[in-house]
Formats: C-alpha cells, structure tokens, sequence
C-alpha cells in the first residue's frame, strides 16, 4: 500500500470514530443520514473536501466541464456580459460563484473577459463563496495573476448584507453536494432513514458494521411538508414498498439566502437532477444517493469514508418554486447542450472541423479539444444538465438571454 493510501486510510479511521461518537452521544444514538452526509463531506479535518479536493479532475475521483475545456467558462462569460447590459451597465455588477472548486472556472472566466470585455471588467467584482479551507487555498493559488486587474475576494452568503448585490449569483454542480435526508416508504407511512452503529465500542474497521440504516418518525415536519408543496402522495399512485429517496432541505435555505442578498440580477444554477414528477416517480424506488470514488460510481455511502464524493441528484421544481415565493422569477431551465450552444458552443465545434492544419501535433491537439466540447453537450453526459435561470427586479420588458434562445440547427455536433 502506497503512503498516501495510508494516510487516507488513517484519516478515514478518524472520521469513523468520529461519527461513531456523535452517535453514541445522541440521546437515542442515531443521526440523521443529512448529518452523517456533512461529516462525511465537509469535516474540516477529515471530510471528503478536505482530503480529496486537490485531486478532482481526470485523475481524482470524478471531473466537472471546467476540467474539460476552457470554452466552458468563456460562454458563460458571455452570458454574463449581456446580464450585465441588460441591467444598464450598471458602474458594479457582482459575480458571486458559490462552489468554486479548484478555481478554475472562475480562471477562464476572469481571462476571457480581460480579454475581450476590458469595459465590463472594469465594473466587475468577483466573488467566491467556499466552504473548504483547502479548495480556497488552492483558488487563491490559481487565481492571483488576475488580482491586479480585478476585484477579488471571498466571502461567506451568511455575511453578505440583505438586498446589497446587483449582478448574478452562480454555481455549477453546487447544489448536489448538499447532505440530504433520506426517506423510507413503509407499511403505508413515510419514515426517514437514521444511521446507528451495531458495533458498542465502534471498534470494527468494517463499515457495514460500524454503520447500520434504522427508520423511525421524521426528524422534522418539513420533510412532510416538502412532498405536500411537490405534489407527492406516496399512497396515490400506489407506491412500493420500501420506496427510498432524498429531500434536500439544505438547498430551499441556500436559495433563500441568496434571493436576500440579490437586490436586482439574476441567479445561475447548473446542475444534474430532474423535476419532481420524474425525482419521485414511483419507479425511481431507491432514490438518486450516488457515490464516486477514483471515477468509479456506487451506492454504498459508508464506504470509502471522506474518501469518496457523495452525491444525489437536485429537484427543480422545487428550487423553481420557493425561489418564486422569495421574489425570484423563473426565467427559463433548458439542457446544459442547449444552454452552450446558444452561447455558440456549435460555432466553435464548426471551426474546429474546418481546420485545414497538416501539422499531426496540431490535428491531435484539434481532435482533443473536439472530444472535449463534444462532452460539454453530450446528451448521455453533462449535455443532459440542466441550466435554470431565475431573476430578480429586472427591467421591463425583459430581453431573451442568450442561453436560453433557440441555438441555430443547423449547427453541426
């Protein structure tokens, strides 16, 4: 076993022992599966995000489009130029990316407007908002060369002040990182799914013992409250017994945030997932909960502990939904393919085809980046994302944005 390999082991070992005494101090020892979730992830010590960040990408354990091509965050600069024009050129438009990973969207971003829209940096201030510590060191790292030129800082949603932002909140595979609930639907009743251990002394190295699923009564009536407004009723149509899914209450608060701190913009959300009607369908019966360890994706979340990414895929219609019951107007949710390539993603992949380049380095280079945009817009992929974009006090009448127009068909894939 190679030293890494130990030390993960090691720092895994922790974080179980660390977990086990949470629930060993709790009155009925069990935790919900949504705290089991934000240990595993985001302990500041042990969790995945702690350990792991540095190596997400091609070699880590799974990759975003950032890590694909920087065409990715050059059409989302366009997209956020036009906002800007559309709110008037205001003097300070604000891009707060929320989830930043390494750094390297908001890179190709800040590069390509330099570059192209000096005028538009000029009234920009960007923003990162980040849980991690070591994902804010290494954006910090990536992100210095562009200090001189813009304003950059981070900063924490909790501390932004109430209807203080003109510009857009944004995030990419943001919101299915949220520790969610899990809920059970048995014997005619909706339960939710706690973690206890079987193991007293929490001394067993073997995951499936120290940790075990127990269902009892909701932890909250919110979880009840959350299928009502959904229009889910696990009695009609009949659904099967032992139907197991997730509620991600986390992302109703985060959106509720970030709707108190837009005063007048917009807020970008892209992310997998479906609306509920297909999140809940009956034949969906163990849920969307998905693990990924060195690209390789399974369904047990106690293995691998702050080793691996845990994930569930984001319900829409109900980020649809309360974002419209605090003031954000549904602008439009279309496929990511869509999205980029009404930004132009297809002229791009048009000018690649038709390089006439004789140089083989040249043609292998051509070839990758082909491939590369080619993911980008793959409907069996990140094609298949989506794109939802909500606004806030816009101005009447309200231009089409770009992502959302109708990209030209007869642009080649």
């Amino acid at each position: 076993m190679a030293a890494s390999d130990n030390q993960w082991e090691s720092q895994s070992s922790q974080l179980y022992q660390q977990i086990f005494q949470k629930i060993k101090q709790h009155p009925q020892r069990r935790i919900t599966f949504a705290e089991f979730m934000e240990a595993a992830l985001y302990d500041p010590t042990f969790g995945y995000y702690a350990t792991r960040a540095r190596l997400i990408g091609q070699t880590g354990d799974f990759f975003t489009a950032p890590h694909l091509a920087a065409d990715f965050g050059e059409l989302l600069a366009e997209q956020f130029v036009q906002m800007w024009s559309i709110l008037g050129r205001p003097a300070s438009f604000t891009l707060i990316e929320m989830g930043a990973g390494q750094g390297l969207l908001a890179g190709d971003i800040l590069r390509y407007l330099l570059d192209r829209y000096p005028e538009f940096c000029q009234c920009l201030d960007y923003q990162i908002v980040e849980r991690s510590q070591v994902l804010v060191a290494l954006q910090q790292q990536h992100l210095r060369p562009f200090e001189s030129y813009i304003q950059l800082c981070w900063s924490d949603l909790t501390t932004i002040p109430t209807d203080a932002i003109t510009g857009c909140f944004f995030s990419n595979e943001l919101v299915d990182a949220f520790p969610v609930h899990r809920v059970r639907f048995s014997q005619g009743q909706l339960w939710e799914v706690y973690v206890t251990t079987a193991d007293p002394d929490g001394r067993s190295s073997r995951p499936e013992v120290l940790f075990r699923e127990v269902e009892d009564g909701l932890s909250t009536p919110d979880l009840g409250r959350y299928f009502a407004d959904v229009n889910v009723h696990f009695t009609t149509p009949p659904y099967p017994e032992g139907y197991t899914t997730e509620v991600n209450l986390r992302a109703i608060a985060w959106l509720e945030q970030v709707a108190r701190c837009l005063h007048q913009g917009f807020v970008l959300t892209i992310d997998y997932g479906y609306p509920a009607e297909r999140y809940y369908h009956p034949a969906r019966s163990e849920g969307t909960l998905q693990c990924y360890y060195r690209h390789r994706a399974h369904g047990n979340p106690y293995l691998h502990l702050g080793q691996q990414d845990i994930t569930a895929h984001v319900d829409f219609t109900t980020l649809e939904q309360k974002g419209s019951a605090c003031g954000l107007q549904l602008l439009g949710r279309v496929p990511q393919s869509l999205f980029l390539m009404a930004l132009g993603l297809g002229d791009r992949i048009a000018a690649l085809s038709q390089s006439e380049s004789r140089d083989r380095q040249e043609i292998q280079a051509i070839l990758r980046r082909r491939e590369a945009l080619h993911s980008l817009v793959n409907s069996l992929g990140m094609g298949n994302f989506w794109v939802m974009l909500q606004g806030k006090a816009l101005p009447y009448p309200l231009p089409t944005l770009k992502g959302l127009e109708s990209p030209d068909s007869t642009t080649p894939l």
